[in-house]
């Protein structure tokens, strides 16, 4: 696998040498100093250019500069509804190379203002990133507002009913999905604001929680670990009642620290339905 420094000396030298690039930088993984320094991190190397089209989908441009990629993804081409791009001009290659490097490059217009992400500046040759926002708490978790606060716990609660819904209906795809997905992320938000009260809202809970283990006790991790389960209905119910049982305790101690109020009869009664439906009440 190529090194750190190769990598950005040849996107520094490519940039360099096309007058067409005005500036280039890093953001991503690379540019956090919170992130672990492993060797799975992307190069996400941002290019500007006041004209875009020589760069938008120039395979050949690729694979002279960069070399072929083993996988490549061009977002902009996407033609699927669930995958439409945003449509705004910038040009983005995904690319994963042979030797385990993946460079995710976009082409941007400048000027560049940020908004708050951390930026590595790798070339400027006309002063267009000077006044680049960045900053180092962009990722920390940020402390909620009490209605925020409320509109997670209710979700969190009122989606567990279409769970229980699927499971009693035996229509597991869709109660998977509806607890991975959308119970999850109630769940997951939860224990960020955990993890920002218990450490002064002063580091990142990482993207889709992958720094939980980090930040959690492990009994707390271990709880939460446990709310996957495998297609087994009895573990999923382990799983969803467990869920629960973790939401509750992380809401009332973000409750508690913030000076907000819990709605304990949504939690009660979602989960007296949840019950009545594993114990066939409403067959």
């Amino acid at each position: 696998m190529r090194t750190e420094k190769e990598i950005l000396d040849m996107a520094v030298q490519i940039a360099r040498e096309d007058d067409r690039i005005l500036a280039a930088f890093m953001t991503g993984s690379r540019a956090d100093t919170d992130a672990p320094k492993d060797k799975y991190r992307d190069y996400d190397i941002v290019y500007l250019a006041r004209d875009i089209k020589p760069f938008y989908n120039n395979m050949e441009w690729i694979r002279e500069k960069f070399g072929m990629p083993a996988v490549l993804q061009r977002p902009e081409l996407n033609v699927h509804p669930m995958l439409l791009p945003i449509g705004d001009g910038t040009f983005n290659y995904l690319m994963l190379f042979e030797d385990g490097v993946r460079i995710d490059l976009s082409f941007e217009f400048p000027p560049y203002l940020g908004d708050g992400e951390p930026v590595v500046v790798l070339l400027d040759k006309e002063g267009i990133l000077n006044n680049a926002r960045t900053d180092e708490n962009y990722w920390h978790v940020k402390c909620p507002k009490e209605d925020v606060y409320h509109d997670v716990c209710n979700n969190f609660w009122w989606c567990l009913n279409n769970v229980a819904k699927g499971i009693g209906r035996d229509e597991l795809p869709y109660a998977k999905e509806m607890f991975d997905y959308h119970v999850r992320s109630m769940l997951n938000q939860m224990v960020s604001w955990y993890i920002g009260i218990t450490h002064d809202f002063a580091v990142s809970s990482g993207k889709m929680g992958k720094y939980f283990k980090r930040y959690l006790s492990a009994d707390l991790y271990e709880m939460y670990a446990a709310t996957y389960s495998d297609a087994d209905y009895e573990n999923f119910w382990k799983s969803v009642f467990t869920a629960g049982d973790l939401f509750r305790n992380l809401a009332l101690l973000v409750a508690k620290e913030l000076d907000f109020q819990y709605n304990k009869s949504e939690d009660e009664n979602i989960i007296k339905y949840l019950l009545d439906v594993k114990n066939g009440r409403f067959v």
